[in-house]
């Protein structure tokens, strides 16, 4: 398994100036490489491989002064970048898109560069935590949670916290930095982790079915109904500052600085959404022992006529992949179910009854058991999922053999204050009730 770990850079003036014309160089790597690519293709009738650009790099050096600033496995992963880019295009194609060539880069797509295997460590200069790399300088960087497996032998390195994944399998592969539109710097740290997925467990204690929607974002079999996110002030805001962007002259100081400020705006509505989901995702992980969730095409439904927006704001795949991998690293047991019919079968005789959008409760007219749209939605995902992970369908529904227990609703706000809703909060909402 694969983790990144995202750290913001505190960088001087000089040390922007650095990067940036570290980036620059390996930007104008990536054209010359681009260049070669066609070049060679032309000469021979078919693509060179990665290791025969990558072989040209000693002799670039020669005449090109400016790439020996530059580490040399930094300069590689240039190449491997321009050949993971044309493999994506052939994929596209291949599902039946219709792709052109690789393009060439301008200054403000090239906003990252890597440095694999080796050229960078973690140390302790000064007083505060500096990320170290090769041929370029020593970046005071903000260590807000742990990272595995780094300076284990140094016990001063503040890397060395509690962290939540045992050290023992993990080993830190590359560290990415970052140009973001707004000018901040950020380091991305990839570890890898030697273990295999969990096993989906013999007797799972604690279950749970999760349905996603926009009115609601999540409603579970526990009966939390979590809100959206409410996100209109951002919204709003962005909206105002790319009006103002649009007054302003092409290309002047002014527009500049415009500019980033609506950077800013949509950094922001960003940051708000995503820890909103990464919140929520962990508290399934680490709360329950099998999570079950629609396998929805998250793509295909923002493609679909009509409302598009919010379904696109409610990032719908962001979250499943953030709770699938949280999973995997909590040790609970994750499963995508089949997504249709879970809204129109009955939780508790499993007859299919057709209901428009609008209609938000489900009552079965066989067995006439009510109960939310949404809720009925996941106790259905439940059954599914209890199916696919071998524990088979008893004669009695989970819905069944459940006690019946009220909807409570989890504001949004609660999520990202707390960082989850809590079983002994609803209890206690409950009670007082």
């Amino acid at each position: 398994m694969y983790y990144a770990y995202k750290y913001r850079l505190k960088p001087s003036d000089a040390h922007r100036e650095e990067l940036d014309r570290h980036r620059d160089i390996c930007r104008q790597l990536y054209n010359h490489t681009r260049y070669r690519l066609n070049e060679y293709q032309d000469e021979h009738d078919e693509l060179p491989s990665m290791t025969t650009l990558r072989s040209e790099l000693p002799a670039l050096k020669q005449w090109w002064d400016d790439l020996s600033d530059v580490y040399s496995k930094v300069l590689q992963t240039v190449v491997e970048r321009l050949f993971d880019n044309l493999n994506g295009l052939s994929k596209l194609k291949e599902n039946g898109y219709g792709v052109g060539q690789l393009k060439w880069k301008p200054p403000r797509e090239f906003r990252s560069f890597t440095y694999s295997q080796s050229g960078f460590k973690l140390d302790k200069k000064g007083g505060q935590t500096v990320l170290s790399l090769s041929k370029l300088a020593d970046i005071p960087i903000r260590l807000h949670r742990p990272i595995p497996d780094v300076h284990k032998s140094d016990s001063s390195c503040a890397a060395h916290q509690k962290s939540p994944i045992s050290e023992d399998d993990a080993k830190l592969k590359q560290v990415t930095l970052k140009k973001e539109p707004t000018g901040e710097w950020f380091a991305t740290f990839g570890v890898q982790m030697d273990r295999e997925p969990p096993e989906p467990p013999e007797n799972p204690e604690k279950c749970v079915g999760i349905d996603v929607g926009i009115l609601k974002y999540a409603h579970d079999t526990d009966g939390n109904a979590v809100e959206s996110l409410d996100l209109s002030d951002e919204r709003e805001r962005l909206e105002r500052e790319q009006r103002k962007l649009s007054r302003k002259q092409h290309g002047s100081s002014n527009y500049e600085k415009q500019r980033r400020r609506v950077a800013e705006c949509h950094a922001d509505l960003r940051r708000k959404r995503r820890d909103f989901l990464h919140k929520l995702s962990a508290y399934y992980a680490r709360e329950y022992d099998v999570v079950a969730v629609e396998d929805l095409d998250a793509k295909g439904l923002v493609e679909l006529p009509g409302n598009s927006r919010n379904r696109a704001g409610a990032a719908w795949g962001t979250f499943l992949r953030m709770l699938e991998y949280k999973c995997e690293r909590e040790g609970a047991h994750f499963v995508a179910v089949e997504p249709a019919g879970t809204t129109k079968e009955c939780a508790a005789c499993g007859v299919s009854t057709d209901k428009p959008l609008w209609v938000r409760e489900h009552s079965c007219p066989s067995c006439g058991f009510t109960a939310d749209r949404d809720a009925n939605a996941a106790w259905n995902i439940l059954s599914r999922g209890i199916e696919q992970v071998g524990e088979g369908r008893s004669e009695s529904t989970p819905v069944e053999t459940a006690l019946p227990t009220g909807t409570t609703t989890v504001p949004a706000k609660r999520v990202v204050e707390a960082g989850s809703p809590t079983l002994k909060e609803r209890a206690a909402s409950a009670a007082s009730e």
